[in-house]
C-alpha cells in the first residue's frame, strides 16, 4: 500500500540517536486525516484517495426571511461541502487533497489515516508552499555576483549587463531578474523518518521541510527510494 498524509509544520529541533549523534529534525503534526472519497477509474477516469485534514466550523449558507442568502463564514462549511462530508460520515474539513494511488481500493471511506502509517526509517517526500520573501534583487533571489565595492564604482549590488546592445538587441527570454521571491510550491525528496509518536500524531523527519510554522505539508512515500 502506498502511503501519504497531510500535516502541519510545528518547527525544528534536534534529537540524539543511540550512539549520541545529533540529528536536526522537523516536527510535523501528521493527521489524523479522514478519507472522504475514493476515486475509481470506472467513475472518475483515474484512481485516487481524497482525504480531509483539520476540522472546520459547521456553518452553512441559509436563507433569511426575505429569501436572500446569508453569507457563510469564510472558515465555515457550505451546503455542498456539508453534503459531501456527510456522505463520507466525517466532520467538515478545512483542507481536502487527493493522492493518486493505484491501490486506492485498499482504503475505506470514513477511515482515519494517522501518523503511524509511517515507520522509523521510511523515506518520504515533503511538499509545501515556501516562505514569502517579497521583492528581492538578483543577488539574493538568484545568487548572482556583486560588483566592486570600492569608492567610485557605480555597480555594487546591481544585476549587471543584460546583453549586447546592437546584437541581438533584446533581452533573452528567461534572463534572471529581480522580482518576487518565495511563495512557491517546493518539494524536498528522500527525507528520513527518524521518530514516530502515534499517540500525539507527530512525525520527526531528518532535515528541513519547506514552509513557515503552521504551514500545510504533504508527506508522501518517496519516489527516489534507494537513491
Amino acid at each position: 500500500m502506498k502511503k501519504a498524509i497531510l500535516a502541519t509544520k510545528v518547527g525544528m529541533t534536534q534529537i540524539f540517536n543511540e550512539d549520541g549523534t545529533l540529528i536536526p529534525v522537523t516536527v510535523l503534526q501528521a493527521g489524523p486525516c479522514a478519507v472522504t472519497q475514493i476515486k475509481t477509474v470506472e467513475n472518475d477516469g483515474y484512481s485516487a484517495v481524497q482525504v480531509g485534514f483539520v476540522d472546520k466550523k459547521e456553518k452553512i449558507v441559509n436563507k433569511d426571511a426575505s429569501g436572500s442568502k446569508s453569507v457563510a463564514h469564510r472558515h465555515g462549511v457550505n451546503k455542498a461541502e456539508k453534503g459531501h462530508f456527510d456522505k463520507a460520515g466525517v466532520s467538515g474539513k478545512r483542507y481536502v487533497r487527493e493522492f493518486k494511488f493505484e491501490n486506492a481500493d485498499e482504503y475505506e471511506v470514513g477511515k482515519e489515516i494517522k501518523a503511524d502509517i509511517f515507520e522509523v526509517g521510511d523515506h518520504v517526500d515533503a511538499s509545501a508552499i515556501s516562505k514569502g520573501k517579497g521583492f528581492q534583487g538578483a543577488i539574493k533571489r538568484l545568487g548572482q555576483h556583486r560588483g566592486p565595492m570600492k569608492h567610485g564604482s557605480k555597480f555594487h549590488r546591481h544585476q549587471g549587463s543584460n546583453g549586447a546592445c546592437s546584437s541581438p538587441s533584446r533581452v533573452f527570454k528567461g534572463k534572471g531578474m529581480p522580482g518576487h521571491m518565495g511563495c512557491k510550491k517546493v518539494t524536498v525528496q528522500n527525507l528520513t523518518v527518524v521518530r514516530v509518536d502515534a499517540d500525539k500524531n507527530l512525525l520527526l523527519v531528518k532535515g528541513a521541510v519547506p514552509g513557515p510554522k503552521k504551514a500545510l505539508v504533504t508527506i508522501k512515500e518517496t519516489t527516489r527510494a534507494g537513491i
